[in-house]
């Protein structure tokens, strides 16, 4: 490093010049110098590589052996210095790339189905590597550069150097099997508090939005079965006495199984927002933000459950 504080970057775009014209005024018309300029510019680099560079031969001027080893490395070396002043670009055609999302299976099922079919149209290349972990575990995974975006629910005061965009916001429902559940098709706070409870935590001893809506009205339910993931809890409801609070995305727009009712909760849960987090890090890469729109795009447009199939709504 301490070389390049003997030269000024000017003066290595002059030598490429001048040993692709092998002519002092030529190289000088095509850098808009005088030829006075070019003739001192080129007396300079000979003092500086000790060598003559050019040397006239029959006439012309020729390189020498130590400027024909530099032309080639000089072209490589201002190409690359000239893509740090250009602006990123990226080309989902034609882009490699691989991108690590974590997320739970609530998030991927809203997410993956729609953006892998998106990409396989517009960014064939694009590689997808989906991990699970706790809130603070996908944050820490983030902040690590373990992980390019994490999805889920996290709290507003995360570190300065993530950045989290709202998704949506989602609300929570109920289900039962149908049988269980009389004509009006919901249940009072005190047959939901009767009844044994599935829940769906990573991790089942914090408190989750629906616990913390109990504590507030003094109640606790019963959870007879605790899930680390979304995927079966509806399928564990049909035919017994659980009851399901849920995520109303988490039933998605095919709906539930004819056997099984969907109502509205029995006392006020606090909606929440699903986002996506990044470090900040990641602002300037033209790759990193075209994924993210796409699936902010894709979020937004998910289909819900209807209201009028949720009773009580």
């Amino acid at each position: 490093m301490n070389n390049l504080r003997r030269i000024d970057l000017n003066l290595l775009l002059c030598l490429h010049v001048l040993l692709e014209e092998k002519h002092v005024s030529r190289a000088a018309t095509r850098l808009h110098k005088s030829q006075p300029a070019m003739s001192h510019a080129l007396a300079h680099l000979r003092r500086i590589f000790n060598d003559p560079l050019l040397v006239r031969r029959a006439g012309k001027l020729s390189l020498t052996s130590k400027a024909t080893e530099l032309l080639p490395l000089l072209g490589q070396s201002l190409q690359q210095l000239e893509t740090l002043f250009q602006a990123p670009t990226f080309d989902p055609k034609h882009e490699t790339r691989s991108f690590r999302l974590a997320m739970s299976d609530y998030g991927a099922s809203i997410i993956l189905p729609t953006l892998v079919r998106t990409l396989r149209q517009q960014a064939p290349n694009i590689e997808l590597f989906i991990s699970q972990g706790s809130r603070e575990a996908m944050l820490a995974q983030v902040m690590d550069a373990e992980v390019d975006i994490a999805f889920g629910v996290f709290p507003s005061g995360i570190t300065p150097a993530l950045k989290q965009q709202i998704l949506f916001e989602e609300n929570f429902v109920c289900v039962a099997d149908a049988s269980t559940v009389d004509h009006t098709g919901t249940l009072s706070l005190d047959q939901w508090l009767a009844r044994p409870h599935v829940t769906v935590a990573m991790q089942p001893h914090l408190n989750n939005e629906i616990d913390l809506a109990l504590h507030a009205v003094g109640a606790k339910r019963h959870v007879l079965v605790s899930l680390p993931h979304w995927g079966v809890a509806t399928t564990l409801i049909a035919g017994t006495d659980l009851l399901l609070t849920v995520a109303k995305r988490t039933i998605g727009p095919e709906g539930l199984a004819p056997t099984l009712h969907c109502f509205a909760p029995p006392l006020a849960i606090a909606s929440f927002n699903f986002v996506q987090v990044w470090h900040t890090r990641r602002d300037a890469d033209p790759a990193h933000h075209w994924l993210r729109q796409h699936i902010a795009l894709i979020a937004q447009t998910q289909h819900s459950l209807s209201p009028s199939r949720v009773t009580g709504q």
